[in-house]
């Protein structure tokens, strides 16, 4: 069966005052029908820009795809037009964005919102729309649904609004769901009713879900399969459970020893050395060599590509000469 969604060999670059920089360098994933892929990695990864790639949302210019493919259901998406683009986001696919407040209108209601996207994409009236808007707000555990569907975005909190989202973006029941750190800022019991919302959806929708994050509890919650990112590239992949217990690339273990555990009442809490490097300034070599402590000189000269080490593929040459 062919996966719902594949990006295969995607490379993005960006117009920049230090010339043309990569941002997403030959990115490869697949997510299957009712299937939750992770996207995991630290702020800068390249995470929300591959999102952005497959909705066709990279701002261009300065950005633009410069090679590779992003096929859903077998639709090459980087060869639509933008009318075509239009009409595939919201009834296809949709977006859950980061912070609510920057991606809902402030001067409508969320009734009207959540109607204005149903009729954009469905031969439904105006006050037909309205009806089922009320009734995906009552669908997200909106109360008072009806009432609650007057109110501006501004009237609700922040859990709240971004369960306005999951509804708007699920109105028209999209195959894929794309989230983009959907729990950012929302206390954990918030976090925990938003990820049960997103499994529940799943479950009566069949929908794909690209959950994009930077924390792995939520990719142990929530993933089926998980993609562990690093400046603009893919560095290990795999299983959720096969990444989890067993992370090949030293960049994951890092990311799984910064969980904080209760059990452990000795040390202080881990932490990966320096930051993730500017693109414009990334060498030939890997580009975690200067935070790796087992990094050697072949790091520093050769990329490494991401290949089959037993357990799952992982981008590392310290994995391949068997050196951790």
């Amino acid at each position: 069966m062919k996966p719902l969604l594949e990006i295969e060999d995607l490379k993005v670059t960006f117009d920049t005052r230090h010339g043309a920089v990569t941002a997403l360098d030959s990115v490869s994933l697949s997510v299957n029908a009712g299937e939750t892929l992770g996207v995991v990695g630290e702020s800068g990864c390249g995470k929300s820009i591959t999102a952005l790639s497959v909705m066709g949302l990279v701002p261009s210019p300065p950005g633009r795809v410069a090679g590779g493919a992003i096929r859903l259901l077998g639709e090459d998406l980087t060869k639509a037009t933008d009318a075509r683009m239009r009409a595939l986001r919201g009834a296809e696919m949709a977006m859950i964005f980061q912070e609510p407040m920057t991606s809902l209108n402030p001067v409508f209601t969320i009734g009207a919102q959540i109607a204005e996207a149903i009729m954009l994409h469905q031969d439904i009236g105006a006050d037909g729309a309205m009806k089922a808007a009320v009734e995906l707000l009552d669908r997200v555990g909106i109360p008072s649904a009806k009432a609650r569907a007057r109110d501006y975005p501004h009237q609700l909190s922040g859990g709240m609004r971004q369960r306005v989202m999951i509804a708007m973006a699920v109105s028209c029941q999209p195959k894929l769901l794309i989230a983009d750190e959907p729990t950012t800022a929302l206390d954990v019991t918030v976090q925990a009713q938003i990820f049960d919302l997103l499994n529940e959806i799943q479950r009566d929708f069949g929908a794909a879900i690209m959950l994009i994050t930077h924390d792995m509890g939520a990719i142990a919650e929530m993933a089926d399969r998980v993609a562990v990112m690093y400046a603009g590239r893919v560095i290990e992949t795999g299983t959720a459970d096969n990444v989890l217990d067993n992370p090949r690339h030293p960049y994951t273990r890092g990311l799984i020893d910064c969980i904080p555990n209760i059990a452990k009442t000795e040390g202080e809490l881990r932490e990966i050395p320096g930051v993730v490097p500017p693109l414009h300034l990334l060498g030939a070599g890997c580009a975690f060599a200067a935070r790796c402590d087992s990094a050697d000189a072949r790091c520093l000269r050769e990329k490494p590509a991401l290949r089959d080490h037993g357990a799952h593929p992982a981008a590392c040459h310290a994995v391949e000469e068997g050196r951790i």
